[in-house]
């Protein structure tokens, strides 16, 4: 499990509005790295609109904001077209990212088990270091504590 002080995973995984992000190419700025298990779902749009209202006030304070899911590009189009969302969605399809960030996980529905990405957020210094790790996110008030914490460090 990522624990403050280790490196963060890097990645380079396709984004919205074309081409691909890599984490490292980020060096020199915080960035909040959110995942989320799935695009349209109530709290997963929550959270997501949330992050893009704050944008700004993110950026205000020298952090990028991304979101990553499993799901496609074209589904993050479609989810960023329904809901005028302004952060950076990247598509880790097959899973990759969230293993290294300890997310893809068992989890358990209605008596079923499956594996699914688990809620969280991780806030990475400017060297590339993880400076604060949320698990088991619950959306109320996640973002103003989140933004709060990009404030404070």
């Amino acid at each position: 499990m990522l624990e403050p002080g280790s490196l963060a995973p890097d990645f380079d995984l396709p984004r919205t509005g074309g081409g691909t992000l890599r984490l490292s190419d980020l060096r020199g700025r915080k960035v909040v790295l959110y995942f989320y298990p799935r695009d349209n779902t109530p709290g997963c749009t929550t959270e997501s609109v949330g992050f893009s209202a704050r944008l700004g006030d993110f950026d205000a304070a020298g952090a990028t904001v991304i979101g990553i899911s499993k799901d496609n590009l074209a589904s993050h189009d479609r989810f960023v077209a329904r809901h005028d969302l302004t952060v950076t969605l990247v598509s880790d399809a097959d899973a990759t990212t969230c293993e290294d960030y300890g997310v893809w996980v068992e989890k358990k529905m209605y008596g079923k088990t499956f594996m699914g990405i688990e809620r969280a957020t991780f806030l990475i210094d400017a060297e590339g270091r993880i400076a604060r790790a949320w698990r088991k996110v619950k959306v109320p008030g996640h973002v103003e504590a989140v933004l709060e914490a990009v404030r404070e460090s």
